[in-house]
């Protein structure tokens, strides 16, 4: 159980409280969450519990307990797996397009976790818990490609570290709408949650809102009339990040259900976005690494079709 608290500055007086803490806090992804702390009695101002409809001032003190989360049952499930790197101390996974990364409610089966615990016996690193073991970064559901996957706590750490550091190579390919004036470029955005779809990332330019900086470089490779093939680097890793960037310089990514123009282009099932190529030094051997994936069938049926 954990006890979270803040003071509510003048900038936010009049905010209803459930709307005040889902834009304070990340955990808090939506309204429901934090309704349900209501009902149980967990929300506080001044020492007093409210309702949800309260609308805050300024001064006041709120004060949140957070039950310890619920861990699901991961089952070990025999799916199959691209396995690009394996060693006794981590692997690289080639994930498909579509595949969930770690179980969540309504993905508690089919995951990529599911599958690791089959493949690898249990042996994954415990530092991110039961629902993410092994899992050193992630990639969304309807993004293919590289992903590295610790087998010992030790690599964990080493691999984070080069995360933290900027260090570990990412380089993604992609197809995102209009065309591009520049050869290249860089993004640097601080990106945050949005204000009211807690689902949803968004460049922040309000300086009080909650945001982390975000660096992202791109190179076209391919001026295709209404689409650009891109070559996209990260620099720093957030949630949706090249999705979120690409989006507020007016060239969403091709299929994006959440960024993109809508209707979707319905034949990506999701963004046109592959994790193409990784590199960096074992954490245990020293040596550098670098691995590639080939662009998978999806991305050059469409790349060609906007070729034509």
């Amino acid at each position: 159980m954990e006890v979270v608290s803040c003071k509510v500055e003048s900038s936010e007086e009049g905010v209803r409280v459930d709307k005040y803490l889902t834009e304070q806090f990340d955990s808090f992804s939506s309204r429901s969450a934090v309704q349900k702390l209501f009902e149980s009695g967990n929300i506080t101002i001044n020492g007093k519990p409210v309702s949800k409809k309260y609308k805050v001032h300024e001064g006041e003190e709120i004060s949140v307990i957070v039950p310890d989360p619920v861990e699901l049952d991961v089952i070990p499930e025999n799916i199959p797996l691209e396995i690009v790197y394996e060693d006794l101390h981590l692997l690289v996974v080639n994930k498909p397009k579509g595949m969930v990364v770690h179980p969540a409610p309504g993905h508690t089966s089919g995951t990529l976790v599911n599958a690791l615990l089959y493949h690898c016996r249990y042996e994954l690193s415990g530092i991110n818990g039961v629902i993410r073991p092994g899992i050193v970064h992630r990639i969304d559901k309807d993004t293919s490609g590289l992903l590295i996957v610790a087998k010992t706590d030790t690599a964990h750490l080493g691999l984070a570290e080069q995360i933290k550091e900027h260090s570990f190579q990412r380089q993604y390919w992609t197809i995102a709408y209009g065309g591009f004036s520049a050869d290249a470029g860089t993004i640097d955005a601080p990106i945050g949650r949005h204000k009211t779809d807690r689902k949803k990332m968004c460049v922040v330019t309000d300086l009080s809102q909650k945001s982390r900086n975000a660096v992202t470089h791109y190179r076209v490779l391919e001026r295709m009339g209404s689409f650009t093939f891109l070559q996209m680097e990260l620099e720093t890793g957030r949630t949706h990040q090249i999705r979120v960037h690409l989006a507020s310089i007016g060239h969403p990514v091709a299929g994006d259900e959440m960024y993109g123009p809508k209707p979707p282009i319905a034949e990506l099932h999701g963004q046109c976005l592959h994790a193409g190529k990784i590199g960096f030094v074992h954490p245990i051997t020293g040596m550098y690494l670098e691995f590639d994936s080939p662009l998978p069938e999806y991305f050059e049926k469409f790349l060609k079709k906007c070729r034509n």
